[in-house]
Parts: C-alpha cells; sequence; structure tokens
C-alpha cells in the first residue's frame, strides 16, 4: 500500500514513537493527523510537516470522530498508528501495606487498551468506506502493546495488563475487520530511548542499554517509526505482533 496522497492518523503523536511515525508518514507522502494532549508540541509538528494536529483524548468517543472527521477532510483514510498510552507505576501491594489503587489501574487500561480500541472501531468506519486497492485492501492499523505484555516487572500490573490486552486483541480484530480489507499489526517495543526516559542519569540510561542482548543499546524512536512504516505498506503482514527489542528478555525488575 503507497502512503502518498493517503491520510493517516498517529496518536500519541506529538512526542517519541508517535513524533517519529508523523515524521516518516509524511516523508513517504501521507497527510498525516495528529492526535494528542500536547498541544504545543502537536501543533509545532503538525505544521513542520504540514498535516493537522488536534486536541484529542482517545477514550472519549466524540474526541476520536473528530480525529477521523479531521483526516477525511485530507484525502481516504488508510492508516492508522495507535501510540497514546501511559504506563505510571504501582506495586499490586505497595511496601506500606496498602493496596493498588484501583482508579489508576482503571485508568491505564482506560488509556492505552480502551483507547486503543476506540480509535480503531471508529478509524475502521471511515476505511471501509473507501474505494478498494489491490487485492480489496483499504487500509491497514499499527497499534503500540510492549514488551511488558509478555515480561511484566514489578510494578507493571497496570501496564502490562493494558499491553498485555493489545496483544490479545490483534488477531480477533484482524479477523474482524479481514471482511472489510483492513490489515491490523502490533508492535511491541523493548526499551526505546523516548522523552519517557529523558530524565535518567546517563548511566541509569546505560545500564539499560547494556541489558539488549544486540545491539547493547537503546532503542530508538525512528526505529519503531520504520517498522510502523513496514506494517502499514506490506501487504502481506497481517494478525502479527512483532517484538522489537533487540532481544531483551526483561527480568522482573
Amino acid at each position: 500500500m503507497e502512503l502518498a496522497g493517503v491520510a493517516a492518523i498517529v496518536t500519541g503523536g506529538a512526542s517519541g514513537l508517535g513524533a517519529a511515525t508523523v515524521r516518516k508518514l509524511a516523508g513517504a507522502g501521507a497527510k498525516v493527523v495528529i492526535a494528542d494532549l500536547q498541544d504545543e508540541k502537536g501543533e509545532a509538528l503538525a505544521d513542520h510537516v504540514k498535516g493537522a494536529f488536534v486536541h484529542a483524548d482517545v477514550t472519549d468517543s466524540d474526541q476520536v470522530a473528530r480525529i477521523v472527521a479531521v483526516a477525511v477532510e485530507f484525502g481516504p483514510l488508510r492508516a492508522v498508528v495507535n501510540c497514546a498510552g501511559i504506563g505510571p507505576p504501582a506495586r499490586t501491594l505497595n511496601r506500606d501495606g496498602s493496596p493498588h489503587d484501583l482508579a489508576r489501574f482503571r485508568t491505564v487500561i482506560e488509556i492505552n487498551l480502551i483507547g486503543t480500541f476506540n480509535m480503531i472501531r471508529l478509524a475502521a468506519v471511515e476505511m471501509a468506506q473507501t474505494e478498494p486497492l489491490q487485492d480489496g485492501l483499504r487500509g491497514a492499523i499499527v497499534n503500540t502493546a510492549s514488551v511488558a505484555a509478555f515480561e511484566g516487572q514489578i510494578g507493571q500490573a497496570a501496564y502490562s495488563a493494558s499491553k498485555g490486552g493489545i496483544v490479545g486483541m490483534t488477531l480477533p480484530v484482524a479477523r474482524d475487520l479481514s471482511s472489510v480489507g483492513i490489515r491490523v499489526n502490533t508492535i511491541a517495543p523493548g526499551i526505546i530511548d523516548t522523552p519517557l526516559l529523558a530524565g535518567l542519569p546517563e548511566p541509569a540510561r546505560e545500564s539499560l542499554g547494556q541489558q539488549v542482548l544486540f545491539p547493547k543499546r537503546l532503542g530508538q524512536p525512528d526505529e519503531y517509526a520504520e517498522l510502523a512504516y513496514l506494517l502499514l505498506t506490506h501487504d502481506y503482514m497481517n494478525a502479527e505482533t512483532v517484538r522489537m527489542d533487540g532481544g531483551i528478555r526483561m527480568a522482573p525488575k
């Protein structure tokens, strides 16, 4: 699937993995809609790539519908990359003996898992109405899970549950949408050098990199963007979860 001239949506597109993906898709000729809560960064990037920014909470169906509406103004909606997510740590039982805050657990699930599905279901409505391409293809969706879906660390109960849910729904959603020609794949990144890690001291960052099997470094957002681009454009990639982690297998902590 060629991206030149099509509309694309990237949630969480104002920074990190999402921003790298926005730049990659725009460079391939797509008109990209950035959906995020970071207005200043999102608007600046949208200006840079000649796309659009929509302030949106992916858990709100009306706001997600607005993202889709803006996208179709640019052309046929054929690509969606879901990068929006959060990951605040908390143990099931805290050191002081108090339980994991249930509201925090719900919030992580709501944003990471339900927000991803919310974007998929509403984008699919519009994608299903586009003219089919070769083999009946109408569009492609890439979701973002994490290696925490498989090897969640201490304090990652909510995050791992949310990302495991994304992995678990990849195949059934791909099966659901196969009848309308939409492919669905998921990337499970390892330790990536995003703003989330920017506040760590350099020795801590180097230590994280040394835990990777090979190459012994943090992953780069541009590497995620390259893989997202491949999954969008490779017409025979469907219903897969691809680990992008340098071979790391996470320890308990």
